[in-house]
C-alpha cells in the first residue's frame, strides 16, 4: 500500500470512529428523583492547603427540608428515610451531579457525599466521591456499588472541593430513587423582578417600626458630611454569611453596607467602616460576651450604627430574652451612643423569636426590621398572584438564605433607612437609666475573661487545662474570606502531659480553678462531635453547679452556660474539673463572662 492509499484508509478508519458505533446500547431508563439542588451556587473557601471547599450540611433535618423546598417532596414517610442511613440507602438508588463554572481553571471538581459515623460522626462514616467535569455533564453514583461502612449513622454533608480557593459554580445533585417509589413534580419558577411594584410593597412591610430614628439620622447625616462612620453587624450563622456566594460579598451584612455608602456616602467606601461579627450556631447569650471583642475590637472601634440580628439563634438562649436585652442595652450604653437597629431573619418554616424580642425595641423606641413579615405572606401565593419568589429561591437551606434572600435582607435595611430618611429630624431622647428593661439586663456589664486577661482580682491556676486548642470554629469577619477562629486564647485539657508540661510533673486530675470576685459567672466551652472529648462539671465553693456536655450540639462551636446569677457580690472559688469516666477525654474552656 503506497502513502496515499494509506493515507486514504486512515482517513476512512477516522470517519468511522467518529460516526460511533454501529449499534448503540439502548439508553437507560431514566428513573424518578428529585432535586436536593437545583442551581445553587458555591463557593470554595479557602482551605489550610489552598484548596477552596464548599461545605454543605445535611443532618438534622437539612436534607428533609431541602427535599422539601427544592425537590418538592410532601411523602412524609420518604421524608423520614432521609434522616437516618439506612433509610437513605433503602430510598435512593443513585445520586446524579452536574456543575457549571463560567470561569476558573478547574476542569473539575470533586464531590464527596458524606454519611457521619455513630463513634465518631466526620471519621467512622461512608464517603462517596467522584470527579464533576465543569461542563454541566451529569456523574451519577450508585448506591449499590459502592463500599458502605457498618457505622453509618445518618447522611451527614456535602462537600466541594475545587482544586483552588475563590472559585465560584453552579451545581444540580439529584437523589433518583429506588423500585417502589414515585418522584414528585418539579415546580416551575419564574425570573424575580427585584424593580417592580410588589417587590417595593414587599420591602414595606419589613417595617416594623421606626422608633426613635434620631442616632440613626445623626449617623446618616455625618455620613453625607463626609465623616468617619462605622456600621457593625452582630448575630449568628446568617450575618457569618451562610448562604451567600461568595460569603464576603455575597452577605446580606456587605450588601447593606454598599447600600448605605450609596445612600450616604461620597458613592465609595472612602468615609465609612464596615464590621461583620456574626458566629454561625450561638445567640445573643455569646453574643454579649464578644461584643468588645468582636465589635469594639477591644476598644478601638466606636461604631455608629450596630444590626443585631439573633432572633432566628435565640431558642438556645437560658434566659429566653434577657441575653439579648442585656446585649442591647450594653450596645445602646456605648459613650458614642451608637444607634441600634434590631433586625429579625426567618426560617423556612416561617419561624423566628420576632414576638419575643420585639418588647425591647419597643422598649427602647428602635428602629426593627422583619424579614419574615415581609416574605413569608407571599411564599403561599402561586405565581402572577402575588408570589414574587419561591423558598427554593429564597433559602439556600432550610436555615440560610440565598444570594437571593440575602439581597431581599439588605433591602429590607434599607428600605428602614429611606424611611428614616424622609422623617423631620428627632432628639435623642433615650435615658437609659430611665428604661426598666424589659426582658431584663443583668448581663449589660458583663465581660469576657480568657487566658490572654491579665486582672490582679482574678487567679487562675490553670491544673490539667493547660495546653491551647486550636481545633476551634472559625469564621470569616469582616470583608475576610480567610477565617478568624474565635476565642484562641482558651484552657484545654488533653489527658496526657504534653506541649507546654512535656517533662515537667503533672497529673490530667487537677481541675482548673479560678477565684474571681462577681455577681454572675458564664462558662463558654468548644463544642464537638469527637469521641476523644469528654463532659466537665463546673464546682462553685464546692458545690456543684452544672456539667458541659460537648456532644449536645454534636459540631466545632462555641456554647456559653450560665454557671450562677443573682449572686451576692464576693469572691467565689471555681473549679472545672472532667467528669467521672472522662478524665483521659479532651475539653476546652474557651473562656468566662462575669458580672462584677
Amino acid at each position: 500500500m503506497n502513502q496515499i492509499e494509506e493515507r486514504a484508509a486512515q482517513t476512512e478508519e477516522n470517519k468511522l470512529q467518529a460516526a460511533g458505533p454501529k449499534a448503540p446500547l439502548d439508553p437507560q431508563k431514566k428513573r424518578g428523583g428529585f432535586y436536593l439542588m437545583r442551581g445553587k451556587e458555591i463557593h470554595g473557601s479557602v482551605m489550610p492547603d489552598q484548596r477552596g471547599v464548599q461545605f454543605l450540611y445535611m443532618d438534622g433535618g437539612r436534607m428533609a427540608s431541602s427535599a422539601r423546598i427544592v425537590g418538592n417532596l410532601t411523602d412524609e414517610s420518604m421524608l423520614e428515610l432521609l434522616q437516618t442511613a439506612e433509610g437513605f440507602r433503602k430510598l435512593v438508588h443513585s445520586i446524579g451531579v452536574s456543575l457549571e463554572m463560567e470561569q476558573g481553571e478547574s476542569r473539575s471538581v470533586d464531590f464527596v457525599f458524606q454519611m457521619y459515623g455513630k463513634q465518631d460522626p466526620y471519621v467512622s462514616g461512608t464517603q462517596l466521591r467522584v470527579s464533576v467535569p465543569v461542563d454541566g455533564r451529569e456523574q451519577v453514583i450508585v448506591l449499590k456499588d459502592q463500599e458502605w461502612s457498618e457505622d453509618d449513622a445518618m447522611p451527614g454533608q456535602i462537600r466541594f472541593e475545587f482544586p483552588a480557593s475563590g472559585e465560584i459554580a453552579r451545581v444540580w445533585v439529584r437523589l433518583y430513587l429506588q423500585e417502589g417509589y414515585e418522584a414528585p413534580l418539579e415546580p416551575e419558577e419564574q425570573p424575580v423582578d427585584l424593580k417592580s411594584g410588589e417587590y417595593q410593597e414587599l420591602l414595606n412591610k419589613s417595617l416594623v417600626q421606626t422608633g426613635n430614628p434620631a442616632r440613626l439620622q445623626r449617623a446618616l447625616d455625618r455620613a453625607r458630611r463626609g465623616e468617619e462612620v462605622t456600621i457593625a453587624f452582630i448575630g449568628g450563622s446568617i450575618t457569618q454569611g451562610a448562604g451567600a456566594v461568595p460569603i464576603h460579598t455575597g452577605c446580606y451584612a456587605y450588601k447593606t453596607f454598599e447600600r448605605l455608602c450609596r445612600l450616604a456616602g461620597r458613592g465609595t467606601e472612602e468615609n465609612i467602616h464596615y464590621i461583620k461579627a456574626g458566629v454561625g450556631g450561638t445567640p445573643s447569650e455569646l453574643g454579649m460576651l464578644r461584643y468588645e471583642r468582636d465589635v469594639l475590637r477591644d476598644g478601638s472601634v466606636e461604631p455608629d450604627i450596630v444590626v443585631v440580628e439573633f432572633a432566628v439563634n435565640d431558642e438556645g438562649d437560658e434566659t429566653k430574652g434577657e441575653c439579648y436585652d442585656s446585649l442591647v442595652r450594653k450596645i445602646l450604653g456605648g459613650k458614642n451612643k451608637p444607634a441600634v437597629i434590631l433586625l429579625f431573619a426567618v426560617f423556612d418554616n416561617d419561624w423566628n423569636l420576632q414576638e419575643r424580642l420585639s418588647p425591647v425595641g419597643i422598649a427602647y423606641q428602635l428602629p426593627m426590621v422583619s424579614v419574615r413579615d415581609a416574605v413569608v405572606e407571599q411564599f403561599y401565593r402561586k405565581t402572577g398572584e402575588g408570589r414574587i419568589f419561591s423558598k427554593n429561591q429564597f433559602f439556600y437551606d432550610c436555615y440560610h438564605p440565598t444570594n437571593l434572600g440575602h439581597t431581599v435582607m439588605a433591602d429590607c435595611v434599607d428600605r428602614l433607612f429611606r424611611a428614616v430618611e424622609s422623617l423631620p429630624l428627632q432628639e435623642d431622647t433615650l435615658r437609659l437609666d430611665q428604661v426598666r428593661p424589659p426582658l431584663g439586663g443583668e448581663f449589660q456589664s458583663v465581660r469576657l475573661f480568657d487566658r490572654s486577661c491579665v486582672r490582679e482580682d482574678i487567679h487562675v491556676d490553670c491544673g490539667g487545662f493547660c495546653h491551647r486548642d486550636e481545633e476551634l470554629q472559625a469564621v470569616e469577619m469582616d470583608r475576610d474570606l480567610v477565617p478568624t477562629k474565635e476565642f484562641p486564647n482558651n484552657w484545654m485539657h488533653r489527658g496526657s502531659a504534653e506541649g507546654e508540661n512535656a517533662g515537667k510533673p503533672f497529673s490530667m486530675d487537677i481541675p482548673f480553678s479560678m477565684d474571681i470576685i462577681c455577681t454572675a459567672l458564664l462558662l463558654i466551652y468548644k463544642d464537638s462531635g469527637s469521641s476523644a472529648v469528654g463532659c466537665a462539671q463546673v464546682w462553685v465553693d464546692g458545690k456543684h453547679v452544672l456539667t458541659a456536655d460537648p456532644h449536645v450540639n454534636g459540631w466545632t462551636h462555641c456554647n456559653p452556660l450560665i454557671c450562677f446569677r443573682g449572686a451576692e457580690h464576693r469572691q467565689y472559688h471555681v473549679e472545672v474539673r472532667m467528669a467521672p469516666g472522662d478524665e483521659d477525654k479532651e475539653f476546652t474552656i474557651l473562656g468566662f463572662g462575669y458580672v462584677e
